[in-house]
């Protein structure tokens, strides 16, 4: 036989085209569950397990975790003089440059001192702020405002006229407090400024819709230093607490003495922390746990932090499909963006969550694929309805669907 055909014939045998196999189309069914649409709980039952590490991204696949975004607003208070804060339009740049100094901390976060020899990866978080403006308001462009009032102007956090968890400014200036986390940048009180006695010093308060802090106008520092602060306070708001104790929920963050700087005497030398909910001057780790926690609450249905997200999940996003290739364990509520396409060999396991799908978003399950569900709510969590689930079929060879 002529060599060259020879070579023809057993590279059509290769592709699978001489044996035909690589003439069947592929075909899709739409797969209809047996537990339904509404899964076996309610709704905001589906919260998965309180295993906050269930929650962490996963370093080999952080796409699964969806990014998301915090809703938030800026303003500065200042005395009927325009003294005492920073003023439009200086203040623009100031609350914006907040936001990203805080943007820049959480986007990176850096591995734990503590335990010393430690193996703790340093996961990303996943999330980050924007300035929200009112919508459908022209004459709100920023999301930054300016205040002027003498009764209200200052942030007093000691003394007999203390006012750091009063929420008064926060009920008479608050903008959208329903969807957009405040923070409100107060000065300092006019009389401590001038007192040969007075120590200014950064303070903060997280207060649930809102955090105050006090102004970097009067401080050393500058801005960065004061979303080290607020970035902290972010962390109270997010769910997290104070990690030198025995009692914040997370097993990666040990007690410790709480120490300012490792450069400190002992036991500082040691035992100094760089977690951002406790007290030092670097403030630049989340452990696993801790972000894990914070993704627990935006899961979470019933949470209040959960309203301060852009709700980003409600419309399908083409370059967000999440293609599974190997075998993956989901028990965690999530809220996607796009399509999840499991791929040949790869295979899918929902266990005990919710997972909600955008507008038209679907689950295809290629074929050698497989999607195991167990008590688990797919649904668009928007109101509107999702795409489905799409089995594909290629000769003999079929994506798989089971239900446990």
């Amino acid at each position: 036989m002529n060599r060259f055909l020879i070579w023809v014939i057993l590279g059509l045998l290769a592709l699978g085209i001489w044996s035909g196999a690589g003439c069947h189309p592929l075909v899709w069914e739409v797969y209809e569950r047996v537990q339904g649409e509404e899964g076996r709980k309610r709704p905001e039952a589906y919260s998965g397990m309180r295993d906050y590490t269930l929650y962490a991204p996963d370093p080999a696949h952080p796409e699964h975790t969806p990014f998301k975004h915090i809703r938030v607003n800026v303003h500065f208070v200042n005395s009927a003089d325009s003294s005492m804060n920073f003023n439009f339009p200086e203040g623009v740049e100031e609350g914006r440059r907040l936001v990203r100094s805080m943007n820049a901390l959480l986007y990176d976060n850096r591995k734990p001192y503590l335990p010393k020899g430690n193996n703790i990866p340093a996961l990303p978080l996943r999330f980050d702020l924007v300035l929200s403006p009112r919508p459908g308001d022209p004459a709100d462009s920023t999301g930054i405002y300016f205040h002027y009032d003498d009764d209200l102007y200052d942030y007093i956090a000691y003394g007999k006229d203390m006012n750091r968890s009063d929420k008064t400014v926060v009920r008479r200036y608050g903008v959208q407090l329903d969807t957009v986390l405040n923070i409100f940048v107060l000065g300092f009180n006019k009389d401590s400024l001038v007192s040969p006695t007075y120590k200014k010093h950064r303070v903060g308060i997280a207060l649930g819709d809102a955090l105050k802090m006090n102004s970097w106008r009067h401080l050393e520092g500058g801005c960065w230093e004061s979303a080290k602060l607020a970035v902290h306070e972010l962390g109270h708001i997010l769910g997290l607490q104070h990690s030198w104790g025995r009692n914040d929920g997370c097993d990666d963050t040990p007690p410790h003495p709480n120490c300012w700087s490792c450069a400190e005497p002992s036991p500082c030398d040691t035992l100094c922390s760089n977690n951002v909910m406790s007290y030092n001057t670097y403030q630049n780790s989340w452990t696993p746990c801790q972000i894990g926690k914070v993704h627990y609450r935006f899961a979470d249905l019933k949470s209040r932090t959960r309203r301060f997200l852009e709700p980003d999940w409600c419309e399908w996003h083409e370059d967000k499909t999440i293609f599974i290739r190997d075998s993956i364990y989901w028990q965690s509520s999530r809220d996607l963006l796009g399509d999840v396409v499991i791929e040949a060999g790869g295979i899918l396991y929902l266990r005990d969550c919710r997972i909600s799908l955008p507008a038209g978003g679907r689950i295809e399950v290629q074929p050698g694929g497989k999607l195991i569900l167990e008590d688990c709510l797919l649904r668009n969590s928007c109101g509107g309805s999702w795409g489905g689930i799409y089995v594909g079929r290629k000769g003999s060879v079929k994506g798989v669907v089971e239900e446990r």
